[in-house]
Parts: C-alpha cells; structure tokens; sequence
C-alpha cells in the first residue's frame, strides 16, 4: 500500500477542485490518501522536509497551484515523489507532456532545471511561460471578474477579443536576447515560454522544447486591430507564426522585454499589474 498527501486548493477551478480532487480515492483505491487544503498548510518547504522516506505528494490543481509549490519548494533537492494532477481549467502544463486530466505526472525530473523570471526585482521560477501584452490584460480582467463571478467560468476568449477591439493599447517594446537588442512598435503580445502551452491551449512558440536549454519569445507587432483579430485565433494552432509580417519569435539563454507603458503580466496564469519589463534566464 502507497501513502499519499495530497495538497489541493478548494478555491481552485471555480471552486470544484475539491470534489475533482478526491475522486483519486476511486483512482488510487487501496492507498492510504491524506487531503490537506494548501490555504491552511502554511510552509510548504518545511512541510516537504517533514515527509516520511515512504510517503509520496501529489500536487492537485491547475497551473497556478502548480506554479505556487515550484516557488515555494526547492525541487532540485526533492527526495519523495511528487506528481501533479490536473483539475484547473486550463492546463497547459498537462497538455504540454501530453497528458490529460485524470492522469498523475511525475514531477521530480520536471521540476529539477526551471527558468526564472525577475520582475519588479522580484524572480519566481515558470513551469510555461511568462505573458506580457494582451495576455496579462485577460489574466488581469478575469481576476476581476471572478471577484463577483459567484464561480461562474470566465470565458477568456472573449475578454482578448474584446481588448483587441476596444480596450487594450498595443505598445513599444525592445526585446534583449543574449545581449542583442531588437525595437517594435504596436506590440500586442511578448510572452517568454519554457513550455509549449499557455493561456488555456495557445501556442505562442511552436519550436519550444524543455529539453532544449533555451527559452523563447513571441512578438506579434505591428498589425491593426483588424488584422491582428484575424490572425489571433491561429496561434492556438501555431499557426501565427506563418505571419511573418507581423510576428517573430526569438531564442535565447537571457531575454529581458520592456514596454513603454506599465502593461499586466501573467507567470503560469498568476499575475502581476503595473508592469514595464522583466527579464528571463534558462535554467542552467
């Protein structure tokens, strides 16, 4: 018999992910399975330290929670399993391994080379990638509307259509890759992937591979509002990347992106407002 803890957070996906998450007890029949709500768990590392040789952790939850315990927990030095479960809703780390919902993925080997991001002076690790531009705006607007959604789902597609049309201002950017600088105007979107999803099944960077020591930036300048509307919906194919005109994407070790005017940014769908540059480095 396996021993299980759990870490799950019953706020996660509108506020289902507790029931989602105990359907492991049918999944793990015959396990011993311990549930422990992450909101009151407090120190996550110590929590970690105080595992039994024979105990495993199973992060339940969607990339955020996964995003919280790979910055709140040194992975490079874990000694137990720990595999991660999805019931958030969009999933993008699952989707980028190749998993589905209902399955376990370890994450020990994972988790070990992490990319961090430094904003505001601040660094945190991604599992996916870093959104700037139109991408952190959605994440910043649909934080507001959960607020008094009474979880009801966000529909997320159509706060990008709408800020595309109406209420986001594409902006100036200079992008630095490994000391090389580029400029662009009328910047809609400037994300930096470690994976190859996010923003709910977008693929902003279809050559991006964990394995491959870099990471990797998509600029989607310089277009209209009706040009880039039309294109936007292909990048959840990849297919952006065809409009060479007004797309461009570029690899690197260290990539540091600023904008002209504080712009949302979103790390594994977590965000941060009020934001002019960040800067990324590969892990080594």
């Amino acid at each position: 018999m396996s021993k299980y803890k759990v870490l799950y957070n019953p706020k996660g996906n509108n506020n289902t992910a507790e029931a989602e998450t105990k359907t492991l007890d049918t999944i793990l029949k015959g396990d011993e399975i311990e549930y422990i709500d992450v909101i009151k768990l407090g120190d996550t590392q110590s929590f970690v330290n105080k595992l039994g040789a024979d105990e495993s952790v199973i992060i339940s939850g969607g990339d955020g929670t996964l995003n919280h315990f790979i910055n709140d927990v040194d992975c490079s030095a874990l000694k137990n399993d720990v595999y991660f479960f999805g019931t958030g809703t969009g999933n993008d780390f699952l989707k980028s391994v190749g998993a589905e919902k209902g399955e376990l993925v370890k994450l020990n080997d994972i988790t070990k080379k992490l990319p961090t991001v430094t904003v505001n002076g601040k660094s945190y690790k991604f599992i996916n990638g870093v959104g700037f531009g139109i991408d952190g705006y959605c994440c910043e607007v649909g934080d507001k509307m959960r607020e008094t959604s009474n979880g009801k789902p966000i529909n997320y597609t159509s706060i990008a259509i709408k800020g595309l049309l109406f209420h986001f201002k594409p902006v100036n950017a200079t992008v630095t890759v490994d000391g090389k600088t580029r400029s662009y105007r009328k910047v809609w979107l400037a994300p930096t992937m470690f994976g190859g999803f996010y923003g709910g099944g977008m693929i902003p960077t279809p050559d991006q591979k964990r394995e491959s020591g870099y990471v990797s930036t998509m600029v989607f300048y310089g277009s209209g509002k009706i040009k880039s509307l039309i294109v936007f919906p292909s990048i959840f194919k990849g297919e952006h990347v065809n409009h060479k005109e007004m797309v461009e994407v570029l690899k690197g070790k260290n990539i540091t992106v600023e904008f002209d005017r504080p712009t949302a940014l979103q790390i594994d769908g977590e965000t941060i407002v009020g934001v002019t540059k960040y800067s990324v480095k590969a892990a080594e």
